[in-house]
């Protein structure tokens, strides 16, 4: 593979700590105090889930979510959090490429008529694809300083 400036294996890094610095992004601009305290963002979703058109994510969302709104809102904005962390760090990166790649795909289906958010969602879920599929701790991660992975 030829490349400019950085080696193939460098450039899947910046990819990864690009998508990770893009989750920090997201946790950080939460209003956590509306989030935690006043529960805007489970309450937000549980208004488009209502109105989905799939009953799929109307059930889903009724039995998994709505029962726990204050565990979801914790459990979501802190995956954001851990996740951005992973991938800049590159700490258990398949397991946070992976894990990115659900919640993408989770908000995306969510939010699939919501024109706004998909491009992000679509390009957050390929990036993490092809930096799984690349193995892209291979430099410049702890995984890789660490022998954790091949």
């Amino acid at each position: 593979m030829q490349t400019i400036w950085l080696s193939g294996a460098e450039w899947l890094a910046v990819l990864r700590i690009g998508l990770g610095l893009w989750w920090l992004e997201s946790w950080r601009h939460k209003d956590k105090k509306g989030w935690f305290e006043r529960g805007t963002g489970i309450a937000w979703a549980a208004d488009v889930a209502g109105k989905h058109r799939w009953g799929v994510v109307r059930t889903g969302f009724r039995r998994v979510v709505a029962p726990r709104p204050k565990a979801m809102a914790y459990i979501v904005v802190y995956a954001e959090l851990a996740l951005g962390l992973g991938l800049v760090a590159g700490f258990l990166t398949p397991v946070a490429l992976v894990a990115g790649l659900l919640l993408n795909l989770l908000y995306l289906v969510l939010m699939i008529h919501d024109w706004a958010e998909q491009g992000q969602n679509a390009m957050m879920a390929l990036i993490s694809l092809v930096a799984l599929f690349a193995m892209a701790w291979q430099t410049w991660s702890l995984d890789s300083a660490l022998g954790l992975l091949p």
